[in-house]
């Protein structure tokens, strides 16, 4: 993988806890896992991955490459951009653990179009 390459800084999210300083409650949500560079490359995917993946177009879909991790799952998120986007396939190992590579589509809320 090429350094040069990665020229975002996204932040891997994970599904936890967090202490709610004004009323000191647990909430559930996404706190940070680590940020991290990235390749980034905006997509239309092909009617092969809509169909197998369930990928809808409107939600701007991204391919990511990130530097190979042993902690991210597909049940994660990525922000990117100051968005929230789901991991939609993957992560797939790249070389000898040399990188990973995810399908990523934009997190809107229910009935909200980007």
């Amino acid at each position: 993988m090429q350094a040069g390459r990665l020229n975002r800084r996204i932040t891997i999210l994970q599904s936890g806890t967090t202490r709610e300083s004004t009323f000191r409650t647990d909430t559930k949500g996404w706190v940070p896992l680590a940020t991290v560079w990235a390749e980034v490359q905006d997509m239309l995917p092909s009617r092969g991955d809509r169909l197998a993946e369930g990928v809808d177009i409107a939600r701007k879909p991204c391919r990511v490459r990130i530097r190979y991790r042993t902690d991210v799952t597909s049940d994660m998120r990525l922000r990117i951009r100051s968005e929230e986007y789901r991991i939609v396939s993957g992560p797939v190992e790249l070389g000898l653990r040399e990188a990973l590579e995810m399908l990523a589509e934009q997190v809107t809320p229910e009935g909200v179009r980007p």
